[in-house]
């Protein structure tokens, strides 16, 4: 079966970039700044509290993510941290993502790690800058 959104491949990876990269950067304005307020909404020492340093790397990587600035090495550096966070604060209870709260982790992890592999893609500032395209292809077999 052809996948029907296959022409607008490009956009729709454009998209997941984007909003991962928003969503992203919205959990480390919420550790370090304290916004948006929520459950995580304290502002936290910056480079003396562990949750201080993701947040940092939360907020300059997502928002890297989302301009698409230096993207591989935002997206590798985003991915890492969070398979960090998973074995340090869920694996501890448990291994299963649905039962430790890890699931979060987990899919950024293999989001960030997709990006990495495949590069800024369209609507970014490294396509603009060196032109580069997203390697990402979908294939169909029949």
């Amino acid at each position: 079966m052809k996948p029907i959104l296959k022409p607008l491949n490009e956009y729709v990876y454009a998209l997941l970039r984007i909003f991962a990269g928003a969503m992203f950067m919205l959990h480390g304005s919420q550790k370090i700044l304290g916004w948006p307020p929520g459950e995580k909404g304290m502002a936290r020492p910056l480079l003396t509290s562990i949750a201080g340093m993701g947040g940092v790397i939360e907020l300059v990587c997502g928002a890297a993510l989302l301009i698409g600035l230096l993207t591989t090495f935002a997206a590798f550096i985003a991915s890492g941290e969070m398979a960090v966070g998973y074995w340090m604060f869920h694996a501890t209870r448990g291994f299963i993502p649905n039962v430790n709260k890890g699931e979060m982790a987990v899919l950024y992890c293999f989001i960030f790690l997709y990006i990495a592999a495949n590069g800024a893609g369209r609507w970014s500032i490294d396509h603009a800058i060196w032109g580069r395209k997203a390697t990402a292809t979908v294939t169909a077999t029949t």
